[in-house]
């Protein structure tokens, strides 16, 4: 593939932009798995294989993917949308390669998959893949995504019994059961769905007569947040990551 089509498929821009960035001496490329220091490339037509290529543009390295899978520590205060009402975009958190990365259908970059509310902090995930997103936001196939959930009023037994047994949410006649509830401490609640109703957890908490303070997702299927990922920090998943989340 040529470098200037490498850098279009990655979102730098159209093909012209992508030679002018190569024309200038802007992009260099990694030999293939070689640790030595990457060699400036200024010809657009150049040919490289693209799996596992490694290439820096304008100093920055980047790693060549057919598709994109990205893990963001959603911060407080932000919307999972691309035209928000109120607070600043999560696509605002991302470099603009992603965001640009170009597609057959009329959305271009990457996508959440799934929503979180703007007051709702923690483990999201955004891919350009939309059979990853279709698999992922299915109630099919049962995904298990993990809430830390800080609530107004003492737990007792007989919330988290109710939410293990099922809540009738006022949408939906048929009761929605949490896979998994634990009251961690007295305001401390995890809770554990496999679907993704509107306002999910919020309305099961309130269902059983209390109030959500404060929520965080910490895991998807078998991939907890990193520790080490500040609010706002995003970073690629790899092989092993996916095979986590989908249970793999």
């Amino acid at each position: 593939m040529q470098l200037q089509d490498i850098l279009y498929s990655q979102g730098f821009g159209t093909r012209r932009v992508c030679a002018g960035l190569i024309q200038q001496g802007f992009v260099s490329v990694y030999e293939q798995n070689s640790h030595l220091a990457p060699v400036k490339f200024a010809q657009a037509a150049a040919e490289f294989v693209a799996e596992d290529l490694r290439f820096q543009v304008q100093g920055v390295d980047w790693p060549y993917a057919e598709k994109a899978y990205i893990l963001l520590n959603k911060p407080t205060a932000t919307e999972c949308s691309q035209k928000p009402s109120t607070y600043p975009s999560i696509y605002t958190l991302l470099p603009s390669p992603l965001r640009l990365r170009p597609q057959k259908g009329a959305v271009q970059g990457v996508q959440a998959v799934g929503r979180l509310d703007q007051d709702t902090t923690g483990l999201l995930l955004l891919t350009d893949d939309g059979k990853f997103i279709h698999r992922m936001s299915s109630p099919r196939h049962h995904v298990p995504k993990v809430y830390e959930v800080t609530v107004k009023h003492p737990l007792d037994e007989r919330q988290v019994s109710q939410l293990l047994s099922g809540v009738v949410l006022d949408d939906d006649p048929k009761p929605v059961r949490a896979a998994a509830c634990e009251a961690v401490s007295e305001f401390h609640l995890r809770l554990t769905l496999t679907e993704g109703k509107y306002h999910q957890v919020k309305r099961m908490v309130a269902a059983v007569s209390n109030r959500v303070e404060a929520l965080h997702r910490s895991q998807i299927g078998g991939l907890g947040l990193p520790g080490d990922l500040a609010p706002g920090q995003w970073r690629w998943l790899n092989a092993g990551d996916l095979a986590l989340i989908q249970g793999a």
